[in-house]
């Protein structure tokens, strides 16, 4: 295909993207929702900070990625489950109800061209969304606020892969359903799907809890605690893109619905293929400016070097504080450093209260090889020596690490208001009318 038509298909539904009341109503509420979010952020980091004669906390503790930039883009996970499928289905939905699909499919070019340029033009859109959450960072940054590039970049990656994933959502949806309003729906049991789903592994471990970890909540988690891992930047590009495949597949209507049914099935086998084997992709990077995902550097060079597989055995209810300690932080940093980490969830109910003494409730048991100890720590110290004296290491000796100094910041935005709830949906609405008004200007000039 050449060039010319390939930039006309964009031209086309970037213009239906504009000519879609969904997609300004989007800007207008992201506007107020990064607002809302980002006032809150600074208000209550700087009062943790010392405003106002108050005491300060810990410099240590004030991190902006925590403080600032996750709760600020927080917004954007909203949108992507309650606004932006909308604005996916309404630019699939609307070809079939109005029967310009069927013209689609009659001309000569290709229909996975079309189906690649709306693609193209939903990511557009979604970054274009993202100038919102870029004026709250850039108002931070200029109000003396630091930001570490690597961290704040990891989030946004995140938040484009989670548009991503809505694009593939909302496309199969629109693509499936008979009409908009079913295909809103469709969308929305699966969003419900994935919490149901997070609840259910929060009680237990195995399979689900290995699928659960791919969700949009639990894999947004991922870039939000500082972590680049590859086997979600994959998965979640395979899904969001997947979805589309199967769009495309199915709103062939000139085919035999028996051949359409086959792509489809051959689309899904391959998309769960290709999940499958990107979840025993163990590379990630830790890009937390305080190095919150890494033991210290010594101990995953010893780690590293012990090629016998861990296996832990955890004795606690997915409601035990003690569960979430040891989760978020020695088990994610072994699982990061580690070549192999199976952990088992040994406990039944959800939150311990029931538990009997002869069920070993409290216990975490590691195993190494034929080698096996019992504590009852989540601290990262203890649970370290314990894996040495298994694998029959001794510990590395300690190093001076510089400490993560901290960001306090007692600077109040009162401009914050002004800009979001005033600025931000005057231009929305100034930009919406030059898109109405373009083609008129275009067709008087003609």
């Amino acid at each position: 295909m050449s060039r010319h038509r390939t930039r006309w298909l964009l031209e086309k539904e970037l213009r239906e993207l504009a000519a879609s009341r969904s997609y300004w109503l989007l800007l207008l509420v992201l506007g107020a929702l990064v607002g809302h979010q980002f006032m809150t952020a600074t208000g209550i980091y700087a009062e943790a900070s010392g405003a106002g004669g108050g005491p300060a906390a810990l410099s240590q503790g004030l991190s902006p990625l925590e403080g600032i930039v996750v709760p600020t883009l927080g917004a954007y996970d909203i949108a992507a489950t309650v606004l932006f499928p909308f604005v996916v289905i309404r630019l699939i939905a609307n070809e079939k109800q109005t029967g310009a699909l069927a013209l689609t499919l009659q001309s000569p070019l290709p229909f996975a061209a079309t189906m690649t340029a709306k693609l193209v033009a939903l990511l557009a859109a979604w970054l274009v969304a993202g100038l919102a959450g870029a004026v709250a960072l850039i108002t931070w940054r200029g109000a003396g606020g630091h930001l570490y590039g690597p961290e704040t970049a990891t989030v946004v990656l995140g938040h484009l892969l989670r548009g991503l994933l809505t694009i593939g959502v909302g496309a199969a949806a629109a693509a499936f359903a008979t009409s908009a309003a079913s295909a809103a729906i469709v969308a929305l049991t699966v969003t419900l799907g994935t919490w149901a789903l997070d609840y259910v592994a929060a009680a237990r471990g195995g399979v689900v809890a290995s699928v659960a970890a791919y969700t949009p909540s639990a894999a947004l988690r991922v870039f939000e605690h500082g972590e680049l891992r590859m086997a979600t930047v994959l998965i979640l590009a395979t899904l969001g893109i997947g979805g589309v495949i199967a769009a495309t597949a199915w709103l062939r209507e000139g085919e035999p619905v028996a051949r359409r049914v086959r792509d489809v099935t051959i689309v899904l086998v391959v998309v769960v293929a290709l999940c499958m084997a990107f979840a025993r992709v163990h590379q990630s990077r830790d890009v937390s400016e305080d190095r919150r995902n890494s033991c210290p550097r010594g101990d995953e060079a010893a780690l590293r070097a012990i090629n016998t597989p861990l296996h832990v055995t955890v004795y606690l209810a997915a409601e035990d504080p003690r569960l979430v300690d040891l989760e978020r932080g020695v088990l994610a940093k072994l699982r990061r450093t580690m070549k192999e980490v199976d952990v088992t969830y040994a406990a039944r109910g959800r939150s311990g209260l029931f538990e009997r003494p002869d069920q070993h409730y409290g216990e975490i048991w590691y195993r190494l090889g034929d080698r096996e100890e019992m504590t009852r720590s989540t601290t990262d110290e203890i649970v370290l020596e314990t894996i040495y004296r298994l694998a029959g290491r001794a510990a590395p000796p300690a190093e001076n690490e510089t400490p993560y100094p901290g960001y306090p910041l007692t600077a109040r935005m009162s401009a914050v208001p002004w800009l979001f709830f005033v600025a931000w949906p005057l231009a929305v609405v100034v930009a919406w009318w030059a898109m109405r008004r373009r083609p008129v200007s275009r067709r008087r000039t003609e």
